[in-house]
């Protein structure tokens, strides 16, 4: 589990995250998001100890990640694929991450296999892809097998198949009982992924809590020959030509027009997308 507790981050002219707390739990997969310059990538470097904050504390499995005796078999995290040396091998590299984490070098190998690379493990990493170097990335945080996972725009680079592909990873690794924290850009894909979200504004926490509640329950337009009836009759609201109505369904809408003898001529069901709510919620 990660812990975020009353987290700050000042630099000279401006505070990165304010007061920050939030919890990543085991086997669940927390998205992170924020816009751009909210705070997101600073307060994963604080989380694992790359940067050091003003006030406040971050806590994976209980303790600091400067405390930890073995960190890399604690949390593995992927910030940005740019750290990773452009002349060395894939395999190279894995060695090299494995020696640190304390593992068996056998483990490279079977991470390059995991994570679809085995057939580029002798190139230099200056000639991978940036999703080759995302999947390269992801396979270093993993090599250890820590019990908490962070993932900065792991998706990035990749192409649709491959974002499908990180995507089961990253449901695999939950599933495995692993906290997961991921940010990402792209809200269609964490509406796949998530179980829960965090989502910070100007380094403040503008929400929280699983995904299901921040979608809200299904919506209902209907057309019908009585709008101001129906509107009564089901507390929605007249837009237009329309009704609308929230946390109903269309059969709930169309059984309540039958008893208020208004003819339907379209019912449309739908929910609020993440990218909505994210705008909402970022404003």
């Amino acid at each position: 589990m990660i812990e975020v507790r009353n987290l700050t981050k000042r630099y000279s002219s401006s505070t990165a995250v304010n007061a920050l707390s939030f919890t990543a739990p085991d086997g669940a997969v927390t998205g992170f998001l924020g816009p751009n310059g909210s705070g997101k990538s600073t307060t994963m470097r604080m989380i694992v100890g790359l940067e050091t904050p003003n006030e406040g504390e971050a806590l994976i499995d209980g303790s600091a990640f400067r405390s930890l005796d073995q960190p890399a078999r604690v949390v593995g995290a992927l910030l940005t694929p740019e750290w990773i040396a452009p002349h060395m091998t894939g395999r190279g590299h894995l060695k090299m991450v494995a020696d640190y984490a304390g593992v068996p070098e056998s483990r490279a190998d079977e991470a390059l296999e995991a994570f679809g690379l085995a057939e580029a493990a002798k190139r230099e990493v200056k000639n991978y892809s940036l999703g080759m170097r995302q999947r390269l990335g992801a396979a270093s945080a993993l090599i250890a097998d820590p019990s908490n996972v962070i993932l900065d725009e792991p998706v990035n680079g990749l192409d649709p198949q491959g974002v499908a592909w990180m995507r089961g990873r990253i449901r695999e690794m939950a599933a495995e009982g692993r906290a997961v924290v991921v940010s990402s850009h792209l809200m269609s894909e964490m509406q796949l992924t998530a179980d829960r979200l965090v989502v910070i504004n100007r380094g403040r926490l503008a929400g929280e809590g699983p995904l299901e509640d921040f979608l809200g329950s299904n919506r209902v337009e209907a057309t019908c020959s009585d709008p101001a009836r129906l509107a009564e009759a089901v507390g929605g609201q007249v837009i237009g030509d329309s009704v609308v109505v929230d946390d109903a369904t269309a059969r709930d809408v169309g059984e309540a027009a039958q008893r208020s003898g208004v003819t339907v001529y379209s019912l449309q069901e739908s929910r609020r997308s993440l990218e909505e709510v994210f705008l909402e919620s970022t404003k």
